[in-house]
């Protein structure tokens, strides 16, 4: 038996109807590498029977103290049945990718049952009308609770679920694993009753630690390695209201080589940034469109990873949060690329200040009574619609394998992740690579973004724009020797400008705007319809 963590019990005090706690994906397989080419619905099931012991997560459940006392613990559920996890569905024809977005959407809205292992998988047959995908091929909708991993450790169950050689034999480390009873609510009880006397010893213990970070902080803003601007706090938009339960799901695939080959139209710019700033124009769009987007740029909380090697394949969350800024209120797409590098700059200079690691080590001392009751009065009250949001989005960056994985021998052709949304965050990202495909994927409540398709349209949008606007930069030698404080934009246009007069005496020269860069003619991206892009929709017809 172990107990949750501060932040992992958090997102079981935030489980609620409208707002359940799990994150997961859609994934998509082709079997033309299994044996025979065909895989059976019982292929899987003895697939993942023969690496259970592999994963620490697949086989706990959690037991609650009463009145949420103390957080829960993990225990390894005595009733577990993996045919109740595992499960098998089929889209209706003709089977194409709007039906398994919905399809999708409808099993991600349902809570996980927390008295059961916190896990999902649900397969989904009839993928018989979506460009790119081979004939036969299957997906599998994943939910796990995000009590129980975050985007590092659910690569690493993942790394579990699948092999590397489609005909690898079974693990060979012997299942040694063994069911626990179920504790009473009076030994839970004197858990928390210990648990309460020890606590204030580890707060100030974490408080120790942490002084150095807030010193490092308070000195770095003095030295003004970073700054704390206005921009840092989001507007208020349609997205960050209370949420239903209803959700939608939506995502672009987009050549990885494409995003990389972005980032060097400004000198300094990360994939990070690169995805951020796409991100940026399409919720600019999105929002311009519905004559709604603020003056002011939007932010997005941008989860760290903090786990150490040492910790792979732990359960639980080891994160700190990066607020950076998306430049929404930039039209040109390489502006915005360069305002969002310098902020995220910004921003990870601060939290390397205070340090990431304390900042996660904070919240595991957080009195689990009052996290509990803190959640509960933020939904009951409607508390998201009366306050600002602390951030405008989520964008989690998931890097993937980079070679092809298999699970049953069926090769994994695409990726994309989903998200749990929460009152006052209506609209969450995940930008994920594998091989030689990166996806854009998002989970938004249905009430407040009821069109999905036209959101995936303006990501679509957004990249070819940016793609686009990189590569005539780049091709124009507009790429040269980085100059602090000077887009390259600005600096093709101080080449062209002619040479400025000395203003007359006693008289003030007019101020020269500056040259714009012409927007780049619109394109739409070409589907790739090959295997490696599965996740694309096919175009409506004119």
């Amino acid at each position: 038996m172990r107990q949750l963590q501060g932040m992992d019990a958090s997102f079981v005090a935030l489980e609620t109807r409208n707002s359940p706690m799990h994150i997961g994906s859609i994934l998509i397989y082709n079997p033309e590498t299994a044996p025979g080419g065909f895989v059976r619905f019982k292929d899987i099931l003895s697939f993942f029977e023969s690496r259970m012991q592999l994963s620490k997560t697949m086989r706990q459940r959690l037991v609650k103290v009463p009145f949420d006392l103390d957080y829960p613990y993990w225990i390894e559920d005595p009733d577990f049945d993996l045919e109740y996890h595992v499960r098998h569905i089929a889209l209706p024809e003709p089977g194409d990718w709007r039906q398994l977005c919905i399809q999708a959407a409808r099993i991600f809205a349902r809570p996980l049952d927390l008295t059961r292992p916190p896990w999902e998988f649900i397969v989904v047959e009839g993928l018989d009308n979506i460009p790119g995908v081979a004939p036969g091929s299957y997906a599998m909708v994943t939910k796990v609770h995000h009590s129980a991993i975050d985007g590092k450790s659910g690569v690493d169950l993942m790394e579990v679920l699948h092999t590397l050689d489609p005909n690898a034999p079974p693990p060979s480390e012997p299942d040694t694993w063994k069911p626990e009873r179920i504790p009473t609510g009076p030994e839970l009880l004197g858990k928390s009753y210990m648990n309460a006397v020890t606590n204030p010893l580890k707060q100030l213990e974490v408080a120790a630690k942490a002084a150095p970070g807030l010193a490092n902080a308070i000195k770095g803003l003095a030295a003004k390695d970073f700054s704390v601007s206005r921009e840092m706090l989001a507007p208020r938009t349609r997205f960050n209201k209370v949420i239903s339960s209803a959700r939608v799901v939506e995502g672009r695939s987009v050549p990885l080589a494409d995003i990389k080959a972005i980032r060097h139209a400004v000198p300094g710019a990360k994939v990070n940034d690169v995805f951020l700033a796409i991100v940026g124009g399409s919720m600019r769009k999105y929002l311009k469109s519905k004559d709604d987007l603020p003056d002011k740029t939007l932010t997005a909380m941008a989860p760290i990873s903090v786990r150490s090697e040492n910790e792979k394949g732990d359960m639980g969350n080891q994160v700190a949060a990066m607020i950076a800024q998306l430049g929404t209120h930039l039209e040109d797409p390489l502006e915005r690329l360069e305002y969002v590098n310098s902020k995220t700059k910004n921003s990870k200079a601060m939290t390397d200040a205070m340090g990431a690691r304390n900042m996660t080590e904070i919240s595991k001392v957080s009195p689990a009574l009052y996290m509990s009751l803190g959640a509960r009065l933020y939904t009951s009250l409607g508390i998201a619609n009366r306050m600002g949001p602390p951030f405008s989005t989520v964008v989690t960056n998931v890097p993937g394998p980079p070679i092809s994985i298999y699970s049953s021998g069926a090769r994994l052709e695409s990726m994309l992740g989903l998200l749990c949304l929460t009152d006052g965050l209506g609209l969450g990202h995940v930008v994920q690579s594998y091989v030689d495909e990166a996806t854009i994927s998002f989970t938004a409540c249905r009430k407040l973004l009821p069109d999905p398709e036209f959101y995936a349209q303006c990501i679509e949008d957004s990249f070819t724009e940016m793609r686009d606007a990189a590569k005539k930069a780049v091709q124009g030698g507009v790429k040269a020797e980085p100059v602090k404080k000077a887009t390259p934009a600005k600096k093709a246009a101080a080449k062209k400008a002619p040479a400025k007069r000395k203003p007359a005496a006693k008289k003030t020269a007019p101020k020269k705007k500056p040259a714009k860069r012409k927007a780049a003619a619109k394109k739409t991206t070409t589907v790739r319809k090959t295997a490696k892009t599965a996740t694309r929709k096919p175009k409506a017809k004119k």
